[in-house]
Order: structure tokens, then C-alpha cells, then sequence
């Protein structure tokens, strides 16, 4: 019996996915629910189980849009297993195959050669875009005319080489990378997008931490008390004394939130993710800090989902991991607002009157001017800074031993 296996539905809005990797090869044995795929949609990369058991064969190449419902392999289920042949893994994380680079566009001869070739209107376009002399293109076309994929593949002068490696390396973003290029570019473009900035002294937060965290992480096995607890508490806090801050823009309306789904950007093996943890404000803290850790292994192995990175009214991200000192982070549509933390540096600053040295963090709120005003942006990171500055009233309720469930 041969078996026909259809590409699933991701989600709802979801309508194609991209095959990333094949995890097997034509004509392999595969076993009921082995990972033989991966597949890419413009929200996460999912791995995709063999049906049943036999002799699989690929419909699809690596690389190719798939339609959701369109058979992307058969499978032969009355085929015998071959003989000695080990059993099949079930399905698991498996390392991300290496993609082919495409090959360079190849350089023109010199400019004269190739006078006479002229572009089409859409590979003028796409040469404009990349500011590529269509003399120094090879055309493809008839009579030398430079076609769109001339175009697409050519790549602009690196200069005259004058020694050592040069090499170039061309390779197809998957799909959830064009994604997330798409949303932020859109992010820019339609929205009316502010940056405004503050600093906050991590001193007491570091107290907290160095008397309690012993204790939490016995307590709560292996969770540690780590500082996005309480930016995310902080942040909810704010966020209820400035709902405006937790609005979309929808159209000519303005859709409010009365719950805080935070999106925690994290990195992951194909690049950045937005999980979201759900009811922030109604988690404790080793609740927020539990969630961060299952939604940061999860990307970690590539075993996000659509449904854990759908929605999210507010997002926070994290540069300061990466060193980062001061950044304008960008609006993760449609959210209105984004909270960028950064690097802790030591710094002196003035204490009444006195100059010290203290732990101290720029933070930097985007947001959509569209919807949200001066004075609720500025108005909410100062909350924000106030409750991570006066952490034992504002988040702690004066007993962190009740606040940590120590």
C-alpha cells in the first residue's frame, strides 16, 4: 500500500511551508513517527514525522515551497524492513544539515563586451536596488539581454583583488529568516516608531539576587532567580498603569489588552525567536523564570511552535547577553511597544551629592507614536525603572521570602 504523506497545517494563517532539510534519503526504510524533515514556515521550523513505516519516496526538494495538503513524499508500507538494519530513531532534535551554497554569479568580462546587453524592466528594478551596473552583468537572455534571474544572481564589485582569500558564499534565507526581515522592515515603514531611553541602577536588584538565589534554585529545582523575572514583573506593573503601552493598532481602532502576554526574544540555532510567555502578570516569580527556561530550551531544540510564539501584547529582548550597551530595538508588529535591556557596567554616578560606583543598565523603549503619546511612553519606563530601582516595595511586597515562595 503506498501511502500519501501531505504537508500538515502549521496554523491557521499559514498557507506554504518551506523544506528545509530532508532528515532521510530517497529510498530509505523510516520508521512510524521518525523525523523525516524539517520544515520551515514564515513562524517556526517544525519537524515533520513519518506516518507509518516502509520505503520512503521524496516528491520534493530541499529548498522548494510547499503548499499545505500537497504530498511531499510516499510511503511504501508493504515493503519489507531490509535486513539488519538498525531501528530507526524516534523523532528528536537532530543537527541542522549543511545547505549547498549556491554559486557567484560569475563577473562580466570587461564593460564593452557586454554593452549591447540591456535589462529587462524588472531586472533594471532588482540591479537599481543593488546599485549594479548592468554592464558588468553577463545576460543569459536572448542576444545577451539581462533577464530577472541575472539579476537576482549578480552580485556588485568587491574591488580589485590584490591577494589572499576572496571567497563568496551564496545561501537562500530560510523562510522563517525572510519572515522576520519582512516584519521588521514593515515594522519600520508603517509604523511611527520612537526610541526613548533611561538608566537603572541594578544595585538593589543584585542585593536581592545575592542573598535569595541560593535558596530559590534549591527550592525550586535548578530554576535560577535570574534578572528577566524582574524586568517582566516590572513590565507588567507598568504596563497596567499604562494600558496604552499594551494597545494594536487595528486599522482606525485601538484594540486593549487587559492581560500582559509577554514575548521574550531569544536566540535559537535558525535565529532569533519571540516566544511568549501567557498571564505574565498573574505568574510569580518562579513561575516567569520556569516559562522563560521551557520556552528557551524549546528554541534551543528546535522544538518551538507556531501556537508558542502566537501573540504577545509587549516584548522584551535581551542584547545586553550579547554585550550590547545601548540599541533602538524595533516594534515587533503589531505590538505597539518593545523594551530593550543592555550590558550592566559599572559606573560612577551621583547619590546625594556624592559620587559612587554602581551596576547600572541603559533601557530603551521603541514604541508606536501612533498610538501611544510622550508622556504614556516616558511615563512607563520611568515606572519601569522605579520598580527594578525599588524592588522589594514595588515587586517583593516588602517579603521576598513570600514574593520568591522560599
Amino acid at each position: 500500500m503506498i501511502l500519501e504523506m501531505k504537508v500538515p497545517s502549521p496554523g491557521e494563517s499559514i498557507k506554504e511551508v518551506e523544506i528545509a532539510t530532508w532528515l532521510v534519503k530517497d529510498g530509505d526504510y523510516v520508521e512510524k513517527d521518525q523525523a523525516i524533515a524539517e520544515v520551515d514556515s514564515d513562524k517556526a521550523t517544525l519537524e515533520l514525522p513519518a506516518e507509518a513505516s516502509g520505503i520512503i519516496t521524496l516528491k520534493a526538494e530541499e529548498g522548494d515551497a510547499v503548499a499545505v495538503g500537497a504530498v511531499v513524499c510516499l510511503i511504501d508500507t508493504a515493503a519489507a524492513k531490509p535486513s539488519g538494519s538498525a531501528p530507526a530513531p524516534a523523532a528528536a532534535p537532530v543537527a541542522e544539515a549543511p545547505k549547498a551554497a549556491a554559486v557567484a554569479a560569475p563577473v562580466a568580462a570587461p564593460a564593452a563586451t557586454y554593452a549591447s546587453g540591456t535589462p529587462s524592466p524588472a531586472a533594471r528594478k532588482i540591479l537599481d536596488e543593488k546599485n549594479i551596473a548592468p554592464a558588468t552583468i553577463t545576460g543569459t537572455g536572448k542576444d545577451g539581454r539581462i533577464t530577472k534571474d541575472d539579476a537576482v544572481n549578480a552580485v556588485p564589485s568587491m574591488g580589485t583583488p590584490t591577494g589572499g582569500s576572496r571567497g563568496t558564499e551564496r545561501t537562500k534565507l530560510s523562510m522563517l529568516r525572510r519572515k522576520v526581515a519582512e516584519r521588521l522592515v514593515a515594522a519600520k515603514n508603517e509604523t511611527a516608531m520612537l526610541t526613548t531611553f533611561n538608566e537603572v541602577n541594578m544595585t538593589p536588584i543584585n542585593l536581592i539576587r545575592n542573598e535569595y538565589k541560593d535558596a530559590f534554585k534549591a527550592k525550586h529545582g535548578g530554576i535560577g532567580l535570574g534578572y528577566m523575572s524582574f524586568f517582566t514583573k516590572a513590565v507588567t506593573r507598568a504596563l497596567k498603569l499604562y494600558p496604552d503601552v499594551n494597545s494594536m493598532m487595528d486599522g482606525d481602532y485601538k484594540i486593549a489588552y487587559d492581560f500582559c502576554d509577554i514575548s521574550i526574544a531569544v536566540s535559537g540555532p535558525k535565529g532569533l525567536m519571540v516566544p511568549v510567555v501567557r498571564n505574565a502578570e498573574n505568574l510569580t516569580f518562579r513561575g516567569v523564570e520556569a516559562d522563560i527556561k521551557r520556552l528557551a530550551l524549546r528554541a534551543r531544540d528546535g522544538q518551538i511552535t507556531v501556537d508558542d510564539m502566537t501573540g504577545g501584547t509587549f516584548t522584551i529582548t535581551n542584547g545586553g547577553v550579547f554585550g550590547s550597551m545601548l540599541s533602538t530595538p524595533i516594534i515587533n508588529p503589531p505590538q505597539s511597544g518593545i523594551l530593550g535591556m543592555h550590558n550592566i557596567i559599572e559606573r560612577p554616578i551621583a547619590v546625594n551629592g556624592k559620587v559612587e560606583i554602581h551596576p547600572m543598565m541603559y533601557v530603551a523603549l521603541s514604541y508606536d507614536h501612533r498610538i501611544i503619546d510622550g508622556r504614556e511612553s516616558v511615563g512607563f519606563l520611568v515606572a519601569v525603572k522605579e520598580a527594578l530601582e525599588n524592588p522589594m516595595e514595588l515587586l517583593l511586597d516588602n517579603n521576598p521570602k513570600k514574593a520568591l515562595e522560599l
